[in-house]
């Protein structure tokens, strides 16, 4: 694939070059939308409004930089205008001290589906937080830009994510380590 070509094309409205930007395109972009979502449905319905976007905004594309970058941004800044005009996004405003909690995942490390499942299990506000910071490498003022609230919000949100996962992660932890004695018990009898 002829990336130029393909958004020149995508830029006058051809239908077969947009199918095949979205065929290349569409994976990764669902893994940032999966990211932000609650579950696949809603991954799936902010993928196809993130495409609708890019497709509006292709035009706008300079050749500067990533095209990857691009995308993603576009898709980012979608799924937060959505979430913004839903009213899911009623992050704290609380000022509380910024207090690290580091995630120690270096023994007995939970799989990567248990911590993408835990991410998403986070309520909205600090799920957003946590990947536009930790995961897209977001700073704290551009996030509260995003969000339309603070820098000192997201630091707080993000504190509260990172407490969250730590204690999901344990109870994960636990109730594998609770599994593993109750089938060696079941395996004495």
């Amino acid at each position: 694939m002829d990336l130029n070509e393909t958004i020149h094309d995508c830029v006058k409205g051809n239908r077969a070059a947009q199918e095949q930007l979205y065929r290349h395109y569409a994976p990764m972009l669902y893994g940032v939308c999966l990211k932000y979502s609650k579950n696949k449905e809603e991954a799936e319905d902010n993928l196809h409004d993130s495409f609708m976007t890019i497709f509006n905004k292709i035009g706008q594309f300079k050749f500067n930089g990533s095209f990857d970058g691009w995308l993603k941004r576009i898709t980012v800044n979608t799924v937060l205008q959505k979430y913004r005009k839903e009213a899911y996004v009623s992050l704290v405003e609380e000022a509380i001290e910024e207090e690290t909690v580091e995630l120690d995942v270096a023994d007995n490390s939970p799989s990567l589906a248990t911590l993408l499942n835990c991410i998403q299990e986070l309520p909205h506000k600090y799920r957003t937080t946590f990947n536009l910071y930790v995961l897209d490498g977001y700073t704290h003022k551009e996030i509260g830009e995003l969000l339309g609230t603070t820098a000192g919000t997201s630091k707080s949100n993000l504190a509260r994510a990172r407490q969250i996962l730590k204690s999901k992660i344990s109870k994960t932890k636990l109730k594998i380590v609770v599994t593993v004695l109750l089938f060696c018990l079941l395996q004495l009898y």
